[in-house]
């Protein structure tokens, strides 16, 4: 067992794709820490998403031996995490195992929205801050210019920042001697109560819920009865073990160390993230605090494209939700899809990669509806209601106001690009609160409604600044608005699925984008079909798919004029009828046209 002196836990963090997953390859490769023949890029991205996309999303540990220069030889547990603001919960969660941070910090870019937003994380978690500058093989790294940015924007001193190439692996044995000198070993006792806190967990077919785990104070080992103290449900360790990064079982986990157990666990209902887990005699009578439990701020439906996987559609959710805490679902139905559940994410990549995981690991093939984020109404009788789904939206008679979430908004950008993010800013409705400027780089604060950015606002903010800009966010609460509720109707019937809320002054520009895609999509009927974008009983815009026509007037050549008139006659009433009658069905491929959109 190793003395907890010679043990650090720490995790990597940084802004998105400023090379976290790169540098924990070059450390497992100078620790020796895995097999030549295992050996890949991005060795801690264990999902196939994770590879293709070239972002880290879920946080992965993995233990690690050291020899320092000092002859003495440590052990480290390694946690990479994602840097993407979507998944800073699964950062602060990380943060929770640890004693130490790196913070990476690239050459060229400097400090970013997220360096920040994850640095203040591990400051609020009392952690000690190694800075590291990465991609000093860059021709346009700046060293100095990133420690000074360090230091003004973040206050995090620059005294012992080591600059690297996790690229090239140039320096990297200096963050080595810097985690041991500058991070503090874990405080507790292995003498105390069992305390260990759940920062993760799976579900594994085989062996039920594995939970990962770091031990405050104890030690746990094969045959210890357990309790997971919100529950005060009891069960007998089957194995316990830690990282490698694959799990790998060990004899006993102690106080310092970060590892995983297995407890004959078969509902996924008794652990949660954040909980503690103690001895079932004797065992800790205060829980370690846990974490905030994350609120999901973007809403949108899953529905099965077979309505038959929907019970295998509940179960893949439910074993996401335990290994994602962020994620929350519960059921609800649509005429026009079935039924469903209405789900609630950190924001649209994590609704993305939900979808993505579903459909690859559980075999679903999904329609998701437009994303929205949560509404306030007060109705005319006093009543405030939270509004995620369109369709819960009171008689536009019985609200009083409707209210709208807004988010404090940073977006860094070089001065040259300066022009481009206030105009982007100030068509989706922001309002400047502040104008930084750090060196090269200038911070926009804006307070901006955050249905705004929902969609492509990103993306826009890329591409208007050649891929400079970078963005943060955080609530600032609700504030009255005139909102209205936009129906789409197809043959003069309501579809569901495809409403949504907007702004009132921009409900127009929403609704001709809708009803042209939809009439691009819906298939030509032998009747003309009108698709309309309706606010109440007003109709805001309107598109028609075109009938088939067949020539009732062929066989007429020559003659009387009133006979062809007559057949034309004719065949205008029936399709009439046929109107009245027919239904038109909107096929799966429309709504996925549709809403699968990225407008």
């Amino acid at each position: 067992m190793m003395p907890q002196m010679k043990i650090r836990n720490f995790s990597i963090i940084a802004h998105v794709d400023h090379g976290k997953s790169t540098l924990a390859d070059r450390i497992m490769e100078l620790t020796q820490s895995v097999d030549e023949r295992a050996r890949r890029d991005q060795m801690l991205d264990t999902l196939d998403l994770e590879r293709e996309r070239g972002i880290t999303i879920k946080a992965t540990a993995m233990r690690l031996y050291y020899t320092a220069s000092d002859g003495e030889t440590y052990l480290f547990n390694l946690i990479d995490t994602p840097g993407h603001v979507d998944f800073s919960y699964e950062v602060s969660r990380s943060l929770r195992a640890c004693e130490g941070v790196i913070l990476v910090i690239d050459a060229s870019q400097g400090v970013e929205a997220q360096t920040i937003q994850n640095a203040f994380l591990a400051i609020e978690n009392g952690l000690e801050i190694l800075p590291v500058v990465n991609k000093i093989d860059l021709p346009n790294a700046d060293v100095e210019g990133a420690i000074a940015e360090l230091e003004e924007v973040v206050g995090v001193p620059g005294d012992h920042a080591v600059a690297v190439s996790a690229k090239t692996g140039e320096n990297v044995a200096a963050i080595l001697e810097g985690i041991v000198e500058h991070l503090p070993a874990p405080s507790g006792s292995t003498d105390a109560p069992l305390r260990c806190l759940i920062f993760d967990a799976i579900y594994d077919a085989y062996q039920g819920v594995v939970t990962f785990v770091r031990v405050l104070d104890g030690t746990v080992k094969k045959g210890d009865a357990i309790r997971v103290m919100s529950t005060g449900k009891t069960f007998e360790v089957d194995r316990v073990g830690y990282f490698k990064p694959e799990p790998t079982v060990s004899d006993t986990l102690s106080a310092g160390e970060v590892g995983w157990i297995t407890a004959s666990i078969k509902d996924i209902g008794d652990t949660q993230i954040g909980d503690t887990i103690t001895a079932a005699k004797g065992g800790s009578s205060e829980p370690v605090p846990g974490f905030k439990p994350a609120r999901p701020v973007v809403f949108s439906g899953l529905y099965p494209t077979d309505s038959e996987d929907y019970p295998k559609l509940r179960e893949a959710l439910e074993k996401l939700s335990l290994n994602d805490a962020a994620f929350t679902f519960e059921p609800e139905t649509s005429e026009a899809l079935g039924f469903g559940f209405r789900c609630g994410y950190l924001g649209l990549l994590h609704a993305d990669i939900v979808q993505a995981r579903l459909e690859r690991e559980f075999d679903l093939t999904l329609i998701a509806t437009a994303p929205a984020v949560v509404y306030e109404v007060i109705k005319t009788n006093g009543e405030t209601l939270t509004v995620q789904n369109p369709a819960m939206l009171p008689a536009p008679t019985e609200i009083a106001e409707t209210r709208e979430p807004w988010v404090r908004l940073s977006v860094y950008v070089p001065e040259e690009f300066v022009g481009n993010a206030m105009q982007l800013i100030q068509e989706k409705r922001g309002e400047m609160r502040d104008m930084v400027y750090h060196g090269r780089r200038v911070e926009l604060r804006y307070d901006v409604p955050f249905g705004e950015i929902l969609y492509d606002f990103h993306d826009r903010l890329k591409s208007l600044t050649k891929g400079y800009a970078s963005m943060d966010y955080e609530p600032a609460g609700y504030r009255t608005e005139q909102l209205v509720k936009i129906d789409v109707l197809v043959n003069e019937e309501p579809v569901d699925a495809l409403s949504f809320i907007a702004h009132r002054d921009k409900a127009y520009e929403f609704g001709r984008k809708i009803v042209d895609r939809m009439a691009n999509v819906i298939p030509r009927q032998m009747f003309a079909v009108p698709v309309q974008a309706a606010v109440g009983g007003k109709i805001l815009a309107r598109a028609t798919v075109r009938a088939f026509r067949k020539d009732v007037t062929a066989k007429c050549y020559g003659g009387d004029i009133t006979r062809k008139r007559k057949l034309l006659e004719k065949q205008k009433k029936g399709k009439a009828r046929m109107k009245q009658l027919g239904t038109v069905e909107v096929p799966q491929e429309a709504f996925l046209a549709v809403l699968s959109s990225e407008d």
